[in-house]
C-alpha cells in the first residue's frame, strides 16, 4: 500500500515541479520568479522526503534540511537584493 502512495506523490510533485519551472521561465516578473523558484525548492525537498520514505533511509532526512537550509538563504538573499540592490550592507 505504501507503494502506491509514494506513487502518487511523485507524480504529485513531478507534475507540481513541472506547473513551477512553467512560472519560473515565463513569470511576468523577477518577483513571481523568485517565488515560484522559493516554491521549486519546497517540492525538491519534498521529493528528497519522499524517496527517503520509499527507500527506506535516513541520509535523504538530512540532505532535505540542508537544502531547507540553502533554500531560505537564498530566497533571503534574492529579496533583498531586488528590494536593494545589494545584499550585504
Amino acid at each position: 500500500m505504501i507503494e502506491y502512495a509514494t506513487y502518487f506523490g511523485f507524480i504529485s510533485i513531478g507534475l507540481a515541479v513541472l506547473m513551477n519551472l512553467h512560472r519560473l521561465i515565463v513569470g511576468p516578473d523577477s518577483i513571481n520568479r523568485i517565488l515560484a523558484l522559493d516554491t521549486l525548492t519546497i517540492n525538491t525537498i519534498a521529493l528528497f522526503i519522499l524517496f527517503g520514505i520509499w527507500q527506506g533511509s535516513s541520509t535523504n532526512f538530512e540532505a532535505a534540511l540542508l537544502f531547507a537550509m540553502v533554500g531560505f538563504i537564498t530566497t533571503v538573499a534574492f529579496c533583498k537584493y531586488l528590494l536593494r540592490g545589494d545584499i550585504i550592507e
